[in-house]
């Protein structure tokens, strides 16, 4: 997960080539009479783009943040095919055995239409069961299957691979003090 800036130089030497022959044909033009418009550049040599006000936002580089982070975490745990939102209930359920689907979902912001599909698709692979509520009949507890301990193992082994890129990425101090700033947040 790069910036994006690898190899910039040799881009700019070829966009100065472009844009002075581009210039040498609005001359010939000018001094034949011809009006000619500037064309908007394309391409590699455009990919200096203004940001205007989003260079100060938070929110949009966190954002960004967070789609690369997506990105590598359905990357390394493609071979288990597990999604971001999936690990998270997967986590909660490990953590907090015969909590009610409601709780999970209130704890991770789920809506519960989304948190239904996302349990129905974790019990068709038999790494999730729901009973019934002993003290509610209306509500469901949530519990890992031994087939889903199982892999949770491999799931584990894989979210930890992929904070070690997010270490490479951003940096072990980073890391740390954009969790101990956000665990603020999401406490207030």
């Amino acid at each position: 997960m790069g910036t994006g800036r690898m190899g910039t130089g040799r881009v700019e030497q070829v966009a100065g080539k472009t844009q002075s022959a581009k210039a040498s044909r609005r001359r010939k033009a000018v001094g034949s009479g011809r009006a000619v418009a500037p064309r908007p550049r394309s391409g590699a040599a455009s990919s200096a783009m203004d940001l205007a006000q989003l260079d100060d936002r938070v929110g949009y580089f966190l954002r960004r943040l967070q789609i690369a982070i997506f990105k590598d975490f359905i990357r390394t745990l493609a071979p288990v095919d597990v999604r971001p939102a999936q690990y998270s209930v997967l986590v909660l359920i490990t953590a907090n055995p015969g909590r009610s689907q409601a709780v999970i979902g209130k704890a991770l912001n789920i809506e519960r239409a989304r948190l239904a599909r996302m349990l129905h698709e974790l019990e068709r692979r038999q790494w999730i069961e729901r009973r019934l509520s002993s003290a509610d009949g209306r509500s469901h507890c949530l519990f890992m299957t031994a087939v889903g301990k199982e892999a949770m193992v491999r799931i584990e082994a894989l979210a930890g691979q992929h904070e070690r890129h997010m270490v490479k990425f951003i940096g072990g101090d980073l890391r740390q003090l954009l969790l101990d700033r956000l665990r603020k947040f999401g406490k207030s």
